[in-house]
């Protein structure tokens, strides 16, 4: 019988990239924003380096504004001491096992940016030995990459809030982001799905990182080198579908996140059934749509000037968004009687709440009719379908009939098959 140790020893290092990238696909908060490009710790400008956050690559990820980011996303190791009942590298899972040494992610993290294959690196890991351990070893792979290796390629750690709060620290001096995941959107939830894991640890650790990043921001304005701290933010992620959250308690969840601990993103990730479930999980997933919903309340209410209870007042009596229509539409439709919007005449909030149109086609709106009366042609080069917005909104050239007032007009601009358009609520 050959020990743990041998076992890992005789893997190659393609076999446990094959593991442990496969293990790391579950977690979608990978996305890069907000950096630019990065100097050594504490250095002067001008220095070498390897690396860079800017530019375009292999799409693994994408930016809030649709840069596409290509990173190296991986777990440190599946193995966990912690028995989540959601997660597919749980203790009681019976998954392949593997585990990189910090050594070798760097190792693998410069290869691959050598080979023009990413940008920078997507770290996590399963709890191994304990919490400070684990979060050790991620700390030293990113302490390698910048200080061995004058990496200066986006970096974002996934952090454990179990951990010390000392070596959490440390985590935000060399990455660009980290990330602390809440996990599911509702303390009872966290309590029966995973009992190793509190909700009160994990928004103490979110409220430290808070403060650090505040503190280290405000240390940059006054001292030209002080040596960077987060400077993407942190985000989180929420498991849909799991347990017995709706949506409404969802999007409730997310604001509180993002006042409380200044969130850069909140990520939904629709639950996904694994090999040997629990018996306490669902026999299937959600619908991918739910998650897509999920994401448009985000965006509204971060990007739309739309408050969490009016986002929440779009969902139906059972506490569930609409899956045929997005939330906009489904808010202006309960809402009628604040149609139809002039075009020509409206404030940009107005404007921002008419479904069809994104914050690109309103500020373009507000520019061109400084100039001149906007007609219905005018509006559809700015929208993928006018149908959609004539309904409720009035131009030199359109009026609506009583179309507001209509019974069947949820079916008239419901679209047949809406393709995940994440970006134009």
């Amino acid at each position: 019988m050959r020990t743990y140790k041998e076992h890992m020893s005789r893997l190659s290092t393609i076999e446990k990239l094959e593991i442990l990238a496969d293990a790391a696909k579950y977690d979608a908060s990978c996305a890069s924003s907000g950096t630019a490009k990065r100097n050594s710790l504490g250095g002067p400008k001008g220095r070498g380096g390897i690396g860079s956050t800017e530019g375009m690559g292999i799409c693994h990820a994408y930016a809030p504004d649709g840069r596409c980011i290509s990173l190296l996303k991986v777990l440190l190791t599946n193995h966990c001491v912690f028995d989540c009942h959601y997660c597919v590298n749980r203790k009681s899972s019976n998954v392949r096992r593997a585990r990189f040494t910090p050594q070798e992610v760097a190792d693998l993290t410069l290869a691959f940016y050598r080979r023009n294959y990413i940008e920078g690196l997507f770290l996590s890991s399963g709890i191994v030995r304990n919490s400070d351990h684990t979060m050790e070893q991620l700390v030293e792979a990113a302490r390698i990459l910048r200080e061995e290796h004058d990496f200066r390629g986006y970096i974002h750690l996934k952090t454990i809030p179990e951990a010390d709060p000392e070596i959490i620290h440390r985590a935000g001096l060399y990455a660009d982001r980290v990330s602390i995941n809440v996990e599911l959107p509702t303390e009872a939830g966290l309590t029966r799905l995973a009992p190793d894991k509190k909700a009160s640890t994990i928004e103490g650790a979110m409220g430290g990182m808070k403060l650090a990043i505040a503190e280290a921001r405000d240390a940059k304005k006054r001292f030209r080198y002080t040596p960077g701290f987060a400077p993407a933010g942190q985000s989180t992620q929420m498991i849909v579908g799991a347990d017995a959250a709706r949506d409404t308690d969802i999007i409730g969840k997310a604001s509180a996140l993002y006042n409380r601990f200044r969130l850069r993103r909140v990520y939904y990730s629709a639950f996904s059934p694994i090999p040997d479930a629990s018996a306490v999980l669902p026999l299937k997933r959600p619908p991918l749509m739910r998650e897509h919903r999920l994401y448009q309340s985000d965006w509204l209410m971060r990007f739309y000037g739309f408050a969490p209870g009016e986002v929440q007042q779009a969902a139906e009596a059972d506490g569930m968004l609409p899956l045929d229509i997005d939330p906009k539409l489904a808010w202006a439709l309960r809402f009628r009687e604040n149609f139809p919007v002039d075009v020509n005449r409206a404030p940009r909030e107005m404007l921002l709440r008419v479904p069809g149109l994104g914050t690109k086609a309103v500020k373009a709106m507000l520019a061109a009719r400084r100039y001149r009366t906007l007609r219905l042609d005018d509006v559809a080069k700015l929208t993928v379908s006018v149908a959609k917005l004539r309904p409720f909104i009035v131009t030199a050239d359109w009026r609506p009939t009583l179309l507001t007032d209509r019974a069947d007009l949820r079916g008239l601009v419901a679209p047949r098959q809406e393709q995940l358009e994440l970006f134009a609520p």
